[in-house]
């Protein structure tokens, strides 16, 4: 490894967003469907001075916090199984697993001491694309990007046995016991929380907007294809009274179905409307957004869901995607009641960063489509929860008794931080959960030496903060958790217990995480004891018995690469 050292006094944040996404711009011009061209504008600001490095055992490309893995275009996979080959180089520079994808590092959270600061606050995330890019790159025999694990995303991939709320949005389910990875003293508490359940006959009907990426590098891996695939998937689920208009951009941007009824005699309209989409040219993703969104207001149905669904992968060559232009205006349309779902298709020339950004502002989801299994999870059996929402700027803050627990760390969320203050500060943004989304986060907790563990002392408070999007109300719920409810054994935990701490525990190592004392050999180990509580026998949705299975398979071949890469 070399390492080259940049003093970011001379080169700003903003200048090196820049390289990490296309079109970053200043100006904030009012949304409209004719966009003006590209802009590309930089800043010099004061701050610390930052490493850049190239990793031999990577290749990728850190700059300040982004993770940039980069290479030839000429190399990009022409399709899955040509990338089968476990071990193979690549051909790109440094033999990076892809040509170019773009990854945003957001570190990894450490131990707080509660004296200090005895509050974690967080917003809450349903986004599952980290898990799935990270499954991409294991089935293509490729060790994936550290800084494309978010370790939050892996947990909420799986689904949980918890039991829903009686009534409001969520129920509170808290469960702790001896941690089995890291010292001997660590606990592993873990907040679940349920949302409640809407039948697809009951869920509200939906006016959506399809905006889909025509452009060359959707040509790749047949990238099209799974997109039309996955959303004549969605279509099928469609009642009649609900909508599609689809727009889609390459060079240029058009629309190609007006906002049409999904009638039965329409249904077929609308599939071929999906099917006879052509690949054209360049990426202009902010012209095709701006369309999209006029779209979606113009044909606003006050009895609807209204969602924008954009299926890209997230490269823009034309057009301004930064800050301060398209995305003020996403914000603008979620706070009118247009949501965003992104979601992600592709890998090398992939911009997981503004994808994820994307559907921040958008007020939305963020998944990541690598085969139609994924699509038809996503839009078939999860599809209230992707389209309908039952709590907005949803927070959790978990206070910590400062004279039962030493010192905690939140696994992951890490770009999910929310200041303490804020938590009942109900102007910020925070995060949305759809209808029958759990949301789990861990925590690591060291208690104090003294505490009993037969005590009935308070170990922590955890209070949940939301605002009903039917009522426009804020509901705020809490519940506490007692040292005494601390089991004694992890063996003894729910399944599901056992599950969420060998999933983070391999994001955690995936991710190179400080903490992370495991090697891929323990987590394999802890993996295939947990399947065994998986047995199609003892549990009977099918679903997440298959999820599971596969999660072992990655385990395996993770390990297998990790034992392969250590011998070179």
């Amino acid at each position: 490894m070399f390492r080259i050292k940049f003093d970011t006094k001379s080169v700003s944040a903003i200048a090196l967003s820049a390289i990490i996404l296309a079109g970053c711009s200043t100006s904030s011009a009012p949304m409209s469907a004719d966009s003006g061209a590209a802009e590309y504008e930089t800043a010099a600001t004061e701050s610390d001075s930052s490493d850049i490095s190239y990793a031999d055992s990577s290749g990728d490309l850190s700059i300040a916090s982004a993770q940039v893995s980069t290479g030839y275009d000429e190399a990009m996979m022409a399709d899955e199984a040509a990338t089968s080959t476990e071990y193979a180089g690549t051909g790109n520079i440094n033999d990076a697993a892809y040509a170019t994808t773009f990854f945003d590092d957001y570190g990894v959270n450490p131990f707080v001491d509660t004296e200090d600061d005895n509050l974690s606050t967080f917003a809450m995330d349903v986004d599952t694309a980290s898990y799935t890019i990270a499954r991409r790159f294991v089935r293509d025999g490729n060790m994936p990007d550290p800084a494309s694990i978010r370790t939050e995303e892996f947990i909420n991939y799986f689904k949980h046995d918890y039991a829903p709320p009686n009534d409001g949005a969520f129920a509170i389910h808290l469960e702790g016991a001896p941690s089995p990875f890291g010292e001997e003293s660590h606990k592993l508490l873990r907040v679940g929380l349920q949302g409640k359940i809407i039948g697809a006959d009951e869920r509200d009907n939906v006016a959506l907007t399809f905006v889909v990426d025509v452009s060359g590098s959707m040509d790749q891996e047949n990238r099209l294809g799974l997109a039309k695939r996955s959303l004549n998937l969605l279509v099928e689920e469609l009642r009649p009274t609900d909508s599609v208009a689809i727009v889609v951009y390459g060079s240029d941007t058009r629309m190609v179905l007006e906002s049409t009824m999904a009638t039965d005699a329409n249904k077929e309209r609308i599939v071929n409307a999906i099917n006879g989409l052509r690949i054209n040219g360049s990426t202009n993703a902010e012209a095709g957004l701006r369309l999209g969104y006029s779209s979606a207001w113009e044909n606003f149905n006050e009895q609807a869901n209204n969602r924008v669904i954009l299926v890209s992968d997230g490269v823009a060559n034309i057009g301004r995607t930064g800050p301060d232009s398209i995305w003020e205006q996403i914000k603008q349309y979620a706070e009118e009641g247009i949501t965003m779902t992104s979601v992600g298709v592709g890998m090398g020339n992939y911009n997981d960063v503004l994808m994820e950004q994307l559907a921040d502002n958008g007020n939305g989801n963020y998944a990541y489509v690598d085969n139609l299994d994924e699509a038809r999870r996503i839009f078939v059996v999860g599809m209230t929860g992707t389209l309908q929402v039952i709590a907005m700027d949803a927070k959790i803050q978990v206070e910590f008794n400062a004279e039962a627990v030493r010192n905690y760390r939140l696994i992951g969320y890490e770009n999910r931080a929310v200041a303490d203050d804020d938590f009942r500060n109900d102007d910020e943004d925070a995060g949305e959960v759809g209808a029958g989304h759990s949301v789990t986060a861990l925590y690591e907790v060291k208690l104090e030496k003294d505490v009993d563990p037969a005590s009935d002392a308070r170990l922590a408070t955890v209070y949940v903060r939301y605002e009903d999007p039917d009522v426009a109300e804020i509901i705020e719920l809490n519940q506490e958790f007692g040292v005494n409810q601390l089991q004694a054994d992890f063996a003894t935990t729910s399944p599901s217990f056992q599950l969420d701490a060998t999933v983070a525990e391999y994001a955690e190592v995936l991710k190179e995480s400080y903490w992370a004392e495991s090697t891929m050999a323990d987590v394999l180990q802890m993996a295939q004891t947990v399947e065994e509580l998986y047995n199609p026998n003892m549990v009977a949705d099918a679903e997440l018995v298959k999820a599971v299975s596969e999660f072992v398979e990655l385990v395996d071949k993770t390990e297998r690469m990790a034992s392969a890469q250590a011998q070179h």
